[in-house]
């Protein structure tokens, strides 16, 4: 489940709350208890790493492998 950040516009209070996708979004301030809370647009927690689909499925090109290009390789040229 998704955490969502919300602020209210009356007191300023900021809060976070563990909501499924579904749920319709909060309104009631826990602070001051007016409706006036409005849901506030954030990042998201988490980063897509690795060599999953998301990374081989849709490049093209010399990007396919992003993970294997991001460390830096050594050698000897000779």
């Amino acid at each position: 489940m998704p955490i969502y950040e919300y602020q209210c516009d009356a007191c300023e209070h900021c809060c976070e709350a563990l909501r499924k996708i579904s749920d319709a979004p909060l309104t009631t301030c826990p602070e001051c208890g007016k409706d006036t809370l409005i849901k506030k647009i954030s990042a998201a927690g988490f980063r897509l790493k690795g060599n999953g689909w998301y990374e081989t499925d849709f490049k093209s090109g010399n990007k396919k492998n992003i993970a294997e290009g991001s460390s830096s390789k050594t050698g000897d040229k000779t």
